[in-house]
């Protein structure tokens, strides 16, 4: 009886954690909806102070490099993380894997593309996709936590049918 209940406390524990992470996520999606649509905006103001064939692909690097990587881990907790690193400081602080000949340094920033003097506006766009990009490396962190409450409500719940005494 007492093993029951206390199944019971864990159970409602673990369904108010799993709806508040439920929130968090709805929000860390609407935020990163907000993000990008900022990004977009003004993407779309630079293209009309600059003229639209001065920010297009055809500006775009013929060699591009990411400016930020996703990397991936496991928690202290156990579960799977997810976070950004900007790859000109993990290039300074990593050693080279295979020694490149002709390495570069770090990447070049984009904006550098569309010329030297380049509206503020596309100064903003970068940022603003560079933060939906890391709410995106959040909410994916939070998925998984959301993945691994849901496994153990279910487990939880199988192990409470199992002390119910069945009717005949």
């Amino acid at each position: 009886r007492n093993e029951g209940m206390d199944l019971r406390v864990e159970l409602d524990f673990l369904l108010l954690q799993l709806l508040k992470d439920l929130e968090q996520l709805e929000a860390k999606r609407q935020a990163l909806n907000a993000w990008v649509e900022e990004g977009w905006l003004s993407f779309s103001k630079a293209r009309y102070a600059m003229g639209a064939k001065s920010v297009g692909p055809l500006q775009y690097a013929s060699h591009m490099e990411p400016q930020v990587r996703v990397c991936t881990g496991e928690a202290q907790d156990g579960l799977q993380k997810f976070w950004m690193v900007r790859a000109a400081l993990r290039r300074r602080k990593g050693l080279p894997r295979t020694p490149e000949p002709d390495s570069s340094p770090a990447p070049q920033n984009p904006l550098k593309w569309f010329g030297i003097l380049v509206p503020h506006s596309l100064r903003q766009a970068q940022a603003s996709f560079r933060e939906g990009l890391q709410l995106a490396a959040d909410m994916a962190s939070l998925q998984s936590r959301i993945s691994w409450g849901r496994s153990q409500l279910q487990e939880l719940q199988e192990k409470l049918k199992q002390l119910k005494p069945r009717a005949p």
